[in-house]
């Protein structure tokens, strides 16, 4: 029933009507359209439904089937960028001999994959507070594999290698310097000057000084 006269260009022919089914499908190709136009432009702004649209070869309003707006659109794409973020900083620490190692390889996979994703991670962690309801943080938590942080502190602390028995409050601790420095590597050109992995190795090392049994006082 559509005119074919708007299909020129990058566009091509519009795809025909998802069978019954294909919807998910369909709703997958639009979050890799949008996640490919977000790594390819670095910019939140090129990321429009019109683009997206276009680059999936259907028409806007069946993106707005999936997705309420723009920026439903954009969340949903960092939580699927962010599922991959989990499954490669569990790929990383993998390769550990015991949890407190895993501790340290989990905190450098973080802050490299978010600085190779900024866009991303500026969307997800660094929106405006207008822009972040409560319900978006438990989601960018969630994907983010923040309970596996949880369970691995948990793992040191019953070995005995972390002496605060709060494994949420070491987990958000953690989770505080390894955000600092990806936040700041994204946002502050040149820093650190010295490059992410000594610094990181710095911190992770004072950290976990910090954590370990105490020696009693003299």
């Amino acid at each position: 029933m559509s005119s074919g006269s708007s299909g020129s260009g990058s566009a091509g022919a519009r795809r025909p009507r998802a069978k019954r089914g294909e919807g998910d499908r369909l709703r997958e190709e639009i979050l890799e359209a949008a996640s490919g136009l977000l790594a390819k432009t670095g910019q939140e702004e090129a990321v429009s439904i019109r683009a997206v649209a276009e680059a999936v070869g259907v028409t806007p309003p069946s993106i707005y089937l999936h997705f309420a707006d723009k920026d439903q659109l954009l969340l949903a794409v960092c939580e699927f960028q962010f599922r991959q973020f989990d499954e490669f900083v569990e790929a990383a620490v993998a390769r550990a001999t015991g949890p407190m190692e895993q501790l340290m390889l989990r905190g450098a996979a973080y802050v490299r994959f978010g600085v190779e994703h900024p866009e991303h991670y500026r969307i997800l962690f660094m929106s405006r507070p207008s822009a972040v309801t409560a319900a978006m943080v438990d989601r960018a938590v969630a994907v983010s594999g923040y309970d596996h942080l949880v369970a691995n502190v948990q793992a040191c602390i019953d070995a005995g290698l972390v002496a605060e028995p709060d494994a949420e409050l070491v987990a958000a601790g953690l989770w505080v310097m390894v955000h600092g420095v990806t936040s700041l590597a994204i946002s502050v050109p040149g820093f650190p000057s010295m490059g992410i992995d000594p610094l990181m190795a710095h911190l992770a090392g004072v950290y976990v000084r910090g954590l370990g049994p105490q020696s009693p006082s003299r």
